[in-house]
């Protein structure tokens, strides 16, 4: 009985990913229109998530012509999981080219 109580819960539980994705502004070059402004997203297998857990201004000035994420898109190593039509964000690293 333990261990069909241990796999129920331990299926219930998210699972974190760590993938490679694209990042950019959700609104500027992923078209995301349910949000005003500018706001950090992630591309996984073809659909745009915004981000929890951190802001679009962390990697530098968004609208920097060259390098900014409005501008952009760039990427990176992104760990965390997909709740609500949300990327909730533990850790994202920018590849470096």
């Amino acid at each position: 009985m333990f261990i069909g109580l241990f796999i129920l819960f331990s299926c219930k539980e998210k699972k974190e990913k760590t993938i490679v994705a694209d990042i950019s502004c959700g609104q500027c070059q992923f078209e995301l229109t349910s949000q005003k402004g500018c706001d950090l997203a992630v591309k996984i297998d073809g659909k745009a998530y915004f981000v929890e857990g951190a802001h679009i201004d962390d990697f530098g000035n968004a609208h920097d012509k060259k390098t900014g994420f409005c501008e952009v898109i760039k990427k990176g190593n992104i760990v965390g999981v997909i709740e609500n039509n949300r990327f909730k964000a533990t850790s994202i690293k920018l590849i470096e080219k």
